[in-house]
């Protein structure tokens, strides 16, 4: 019986074959099967290997190819047979990539996945403008939204995923500040230390106990949000929004 293949959730960037990381271009031209969004472009797939088989699963204005149920079970029925698959997001495969949902099917079909980051369309667009999306004088912080939501409406909390860089050693003041915003105690954060790195840590806490929380060597990442509820210290196997960095140690806070 063959071994289950592996589905490398890959970010294309926003279409400039240049932009693509090296661990992208790698995989691309060893995958057995490219499932890519409508948006890819042929600049990047021309970059696939010749002898994969290489499918449009993607939608534009709405018109869907195939639905998100049909591309899960496709990847979870092609890796069962020990095929090696590229699923090729336009951008990030984590924003706004409906990621989420292929991770969480490939979790519980036990089928193995890794996610490749790549340039997020907004990340670009300030480039092409020679413009900072953030400036200490002016902005230090940025928001992100879409359009669009799944069937059935908004999603099920408007609290949006926060991400802080340079946090500082004591997270009391920014706890506190959070709690008076109403944000509530139970709300998932984590602390990432030297994030993909070799030495990384992770320590999974709530916004109740964030003021006790020790963050590990800097430099470190903060983030919080309930994309996170998933993610457990004592289950470091189930990570669906950080499966990206599954081979390196969780710390479990104390």
């Amino acid at each position: 019986m063959r071994l289950p293949g592996k589905v490398y959730l890959v970010g294309a960037g926003p279409g400039d074959p240049d932009l693509l990381t090296v661990k992208a271009v790698r995989l691309l031209a060893n995958a057995e099967i490219v499932l890519h969004d409508d948006l890819v472009p042929a600049a990047v797939l021309a970059l696939a290997n010749p002898r994969a088989l290489t499918v449009n699963v993607g939608k534009r204005c709405g018109v869907k190819k195939i639905t998100q149920a049909e591309i899960n079970q496709l990847m979870i029925e092609k890796a069962s047979q020990g095929v090696s698959i590229v699923r090729l997001k336009s951008g990030d495969p984590l924003v706004f990539g409906r990621a989420a949902e292929e991770m969480d099917a490939l979790h519980v079909a036990g089928i193995p996945y890794e996610v490749v980051p790549g340039i997020t369309a907004a990340f670009a667009a300030a480039a092409s403008l020679q413009c900072s999306l953030t400036d200490r004088r002016a902005s230090s912080s940025i928001v992100f939204s879409s359009g669009h939501h799944a069937t059935g409406g908004a999603p099920e909390t408007s609290e949006p995923t926060r991400i802080v860089y340079m946090p500082g050693r004591d997270f009391s003041s920014l706890a506190a500040e959070w709690s008076a915003g109403g944000m509530p105690s139970d709300l998932p954060c984590i602390a990432i230390s030297h994030a993909a790195q070799p030495d990384q840590q992770i320590t999974v806490t709530t916004l109740g106990r964030l003021a006790s929380t020790d963050p590990g060597p800097a430099p470190v990442l903060l983030l919080a949000g309930w994309v996170f509820k998933n993610v457990r210290a004592e289950a470091p196997e189930f990570q669906p929004y950080l499966n990206s960095i599954l081979e390196s140690g969780v710390r479990p806070e104390a």
